[in-house]
């Protein structure tokens, strides 16, 4: 297929877009590229990418894509506290903008990257379906939420919507995050000699490799209308629900450090455990091949591979929202967050 991936220059979409070309898709990549230059190891580009904000695109430059994947977005909750104004405008009015864009330009399928954060407070210990209520805590998963609902009144004959509610998300990418859980106990652990937690570590989350998202979104792409129109998948599986401490002792026993609490930690209120039995049972030949336990050795393997040091830790280059303030106070970046200068030399 012919499939044009937005946000390809970020976290996921650095492993993600390189995994689809591998799979013999045509692959062009979208990007503002906000995070150019923060690389982890060595970065790929792809053949064909673009600079470009996902709220400026127009039809024409969608003309003969089969399919879009829709990454691109403020990504997490501290981004979304920043302001929930440009949350909304980019994660939900983009969206719908580069949908409609699509659906002008004839694209038959639209894969759109959500989240799970959207159970927020589940109340419950009990695994949540794609039918369980959505209880967003931050404007970031409200902007999932409404993007989703929305984006399925687009939906006609010819253009099919399936939403990706991924897990949070671990593993290395050239476009490395140290602000999602996994990734960053494990560089507590490797650059500090102590695994630290912000929270009393109560709280349930369930967890995706960055490399299964990609083998998801292949399946998306290449499945069956039935199976994608209209429908919306827990990305993940169910024996990667965990409790965030237990995480903690996984990178104990890895490393032989200790868990550590910072001062005065609370319960965090986003704690819910999810069931992806809805994936399991309609790709039953995907193979999710990754848990916690061998993420976690992948991450301590290549953190100290490259050296990863305090100061790169405490640093803004893995860190999205310290990116972006970056960026702000900078001057390259405008209160709209678009660019003022050349993107590629402010980014750095």
């Amino acid at each position: 297929m012919k499939v044009l991936v937005t946000g390809h220059g970020g976290y996921i979409g650095s492993v993600l877009a390189p995994l689809l070309a591998e799979a013999g898709h045509e692959v062009t990549g979208l990007d503002t590229f906000l995070y150019g230059g923060c690389d982890f190891g060595e970065h790929r580009p792809l053949r064909d990418e673009r600079l470009r904000d996902v709220r400026d695109v127009a039809a024409s430059e969608l003309a003969g894509c089969d399919a879009v994947v829709h990454l691109a977005a403020l990504s997490n909750d501290p981004l979304g506290d920043l302001s929930p104004e440009l949350t909304f405008d980019i994660n939900l009015e983009g969206t719908l903008a580069l949908a409609r864009a699509a659906r002008e330009a004839g694209v038959g399928r639209f894969v759109f990257a959500s989240s799970c954060s959207m159970y927020g407070a589940a109340g419950t210990d009990e695994a949540l379906d794609e039918g369980a209520p959505l209880r967003p805590l931050t404007p970031y998963a409200e902007s999932k939420v409404r993007a989703e609902e929305s984006l399925l009144e687009l939906e006609d004959d010819d253009f099919a919507v399936v939403s990706m509610r991924n897990a949070t998300v671990y593993g290395v990418s050239s476009r490395l995050r140290l602000d999602i859980v996994l990734n960053n106990l494990a560089a507590w652990a490797v650059t500090t000699g102590s695994i630290r937690l912000l929270s009393d570590g109560s709280a349930w989350r369930p967890l995706v490799h960055v490399r299964d998202v990609a083998l998801v979104t292949d399946a998306l792409l290449r499945a069956p209308d039935e199976l994608v129109r209209g429908h919306a998948y827990n990305v993940g599986s169910n024996e990667q629900n965990y409790v965030i401490r237990d995480l903690a002792e996984v990178l104990a026993g890895i490393t032989g450090c200790e868990v550590a609490f910072a001062d005065a930690v609370e319960t965090d209120p986003r704690s819910y455990r999810v069931d992806f039995s809805k994936l399991a049972g309609a790709f039953p030949e995907l193979r999710l091949g990754w848990d916690a336990r061998s993420g976690a050795q992948e991450l301590v393997d290549a953190y100290r591979s490259v050296g990863l040091t305090v100061e790169q830790f405490e640093g803004r280059a893995y860190f999205r929202l310290r990116q972006l303030r970056h960026l702000l106070e900078s001057g390259a970046l405008g209160d709209d967050l678009r660019w003022s200068g050349d993107p590629l030399a402010a980014a750095r």
